[in-house]
């Protein structure tokens, strides 16, 4: 059964619900940047909220609404890449459950060392995010806990908060792009930009080695890959979800791939222009506005720098510390 697409008064409710627990996070018009681009260039900075990304805002409303619907509800569980594990770690902890995030062997270890950090059992399975995921649903079964996927409504609406911070905040924006994971980002930006009635164009932005949903897109139905290697580790999804195609294939204007380098670049001009720390993930949109530079001239645009959990040495070797 397909859900809609959360309402704006959905999107009001979660934030009055987490509010108290987070500050909203600033956007900001980095002159640096925006000459870089050649665009006014607003950047929603996600990598301000405690665990480091958006997910976080997902990772409350869902909690709140599984221990009001579903009280006898002892646990969870949760594959991972590392945002949505220390989302769903934090916010379990909040309400009183346990967790088990399940991440792919060779994961970041300072993701890792976040998400046990917050009091959750940390199991190592499988080469990547699928192979995980996979293993968690197993395990989930045998242990009788609650499964929380990547993708699901209750995280959208939680999640959608951040574009409504956005869009209210920096008015008559022209485009905004958002990297795609699974796709919650990226869908609770359609949603609230379809809910506020605005004509700005959302782009989703993937990975030149994890295209899954950049080919969904142009086919028009979900096609997976047989494997997503990239240096934004949260953008390496390789089976995308019905759902979130179906909601990007009807309200994105179109996808743009970009490359390891550019990823790379975009991480390092975060640095040097605003000096924040972003992840390849996190990176990704910039990354596809400067591919798209001379299209956006003039224009005023926002990229979405979804998180900046990315571990030392990997960042080291980028920006050449």
């Amino acid at each position: 059964m397909n859900e809609d697409l959360p309402a704006l008064k959905d999107v009001e409710a979660a934030a009055d619900l987490i509010r108290p627990i987070l500050t909203p996070t600033p956007q900001i018009c980095w002159p640096l940047l925006s000459a870089r681009a050649g665009a006014e260039v607003w950047v929603k900075h996600e990598n301000h909220n405690p665990t480091g990304a958006f997910k976080v805002r997902g990772g409350l409303t869902y909690m709140a609404e599984l221990k009001a619907t579903q009280p006898e509800t002892r646990g969870v569980i949760a594959a991972t890449r590392g945002n949505h594990g220390q989302s769903i770690a934090h916010a379990a902890k909040r309400v009183g459950l346990t967790a088990t995030i399940v991440v792919p062997r060779g994961n970041s270890r300072e993701k890792n060392a976040a998400t046990a950090a917050y009091g959750a059992e940390l199991v190592e399975h499988g080469a990547d995010f699928q192979e995980a995921l996979e293993h968690a649903i197993t395990l989930g079964e045998e242990r009788k806990l609650h499964a929380v996927p990547s993708f699901a409504m209750g995280l959208v609406r939680g999640v959608a908060t951040y574009a409504r911070e956005l869009l209210l905040g920096v008015p008559d924006l022209d485009t905004v792009y958002v990297p795609i994971g699974l796709g919650s980002g990226i869908c609770g930006m359609i949603a609230m930009r379809d809910a506020l009635r605005l004509k700005t164009k959302v782009v989703g932005v993937v990975a030149e080695g994890a295209q899954a949903y950049a080919l969904s897109f142009k086919a028009g139905r979900p096609v997976p890959t047989n494997q997503a290697v990239t240096v934004a580790d949260g953008l390496a999804v390789r089976t995308p979800h019905p759902r979130a195609v179906e909601i990007v294939c009807k309200g994105a204007d179109r996808i743009v791939v970009v490359t390891d380098p550019e990823i790379r670049a975009a991480m390092t001009h975060y640095y040097t222009d605003t000096h924040n720390l972003a992840e390849g993930a996190g990176a990704a949109a910039l990354a596809a506005l400067l591919q798209e530079s001379r299209s956006m001239a003039g224009r005023k645009v926002a990229v979405v720098l979804t998180g900046g959990n990315v571990d030392r040495p990997v960042y080291a070797g980028i920006i050449g510390i």
